[in-house]
């Protein structure tokens, strides 16, 4: 049976898994209408949760929403439905529907081990763009989590998992087992798609595991991806909270380089709404309000 979420619920769900998102809101309306102002619902490629009021305007409105989804951007939009004159419904008003497309924009980081370095890593990465999928075969170790942003997952089989990664994620390897750590090196190495592979241990370990690939057959430019030791090399200091501060600050100089120069172009200027569009809203508000003070003069 399909379960029947509410637009914040289906909001938050779709969050936490990534999925693109169009949240529409109604912002105003005029005569009989099946919904008030502010009524929300939430609309996937898919499926769609909660309910302006149903019939050709909800019909229509999801149409947009798809319409709006195909365009792979975040992007907002009003529209104005006659209901009477174009939809054909017998409530006969208008309604006036912001629509805002929400897609995830962030890095998926795979991070396998919870041992004491990433229990303090984890909780500074959670307000970074990322998606975080921390991984562990110990119960106790790792945590229950509905944050939004983070999942974690209990496996006996971690390497498993790289398999199913998104193209372009990232492999953070931190287990409390360097047999598995080697087992999960490997199985990134077979990834070419991964963007990043980090490997937890001392310069020592890092030769070996070196020469433990070599004798595996793994080329010299493959080898060169594993960074390890990871983290910054300039932030010092062995306990595993500065260890875990190296690391995040790591992969925060790498999400700022994989970062396109238009985000950081003085010529954007506006984002979001037409400019002309939003001003007009606010001029028609500020009429609106006027004309309602003269009323009760």
């Amino acid at each position: 049976m399909r379960k029947h979420l509410s637009w914040h619920e289906a909001l938050h769900r779709g969050q936490n898994n990534g999925t693109p998102l169009v949240l529409l809101t109604v912002l105003s309306t005029a005569g009989s209408t099946p919904r008030d102002a502010t009524t929300k619902m939430v609309v996937s490629d898919a499926e769609q949760w909660d309910t302006l009021g149903g019939g050709h305007l909800e019909y229509q409105a999801i149409a947009h929403a798809r319409s709006l989804l195909g365009q792979g951007r975040c992007v907002t939009d009003i529209r104005q439905f006659d209901l009477g004159a174009n939809l054909g419904q017998c409530c006969g008003g208008a309604v006036q529907v912001l629509f805002e497309v929400l897609i995830p924009q962030h890095q998926t980081l795979a991070i396998f081990g919870a041992g004491h370095v990433a229990q303090h890593l984890v909780p500074m990465l959670q307000p970074l763009a990322l998606r975080l999928h921390w991984v562990d075969s110990r119960q106790d170790w790792l945590p229950e989590s509905s944050a939004i942003g983070l999942q974690t997952e209990l496996t006996d089989q971690p390497a498993d998992v790289i398999k199913d990664l998104p193209e372009g994620a990232w492999v953070l390897i931190l287990t409390h087992n360097h047999q598995l750590d080697f087992d999960l090196t490997q199985a990134a190495l077979k990834r070419p798609d991964l963007g990043y592979i980090g490997l937890i241990g001392s310069n020592t370990k890092a030769r070996r595991f070196r020469q433990r690939l070599e004798h595996r057959g793994w080329a010299p430019e493959q080898i060169k991806r594993v960074l390890c030791p990871v983290g910054l090399a300039e932030v010092p200091g062995k306990q595993p909270a500065e260890v875990a501060i190296a690391i995040a600050a790591q992969l925060l100089q790498r999400l700022h380089q994989n970062k396109t120069p238009s985000d950081f172009s003085p010529s954007r200027k506006t984002t979001g709404l037409a400019w002309q569009d939003a001003r007009q809203l606010s001029l028609t508000d500020q009429r609106t309000e006027g004309q309602n003070d003269h009323a009760t003069d």
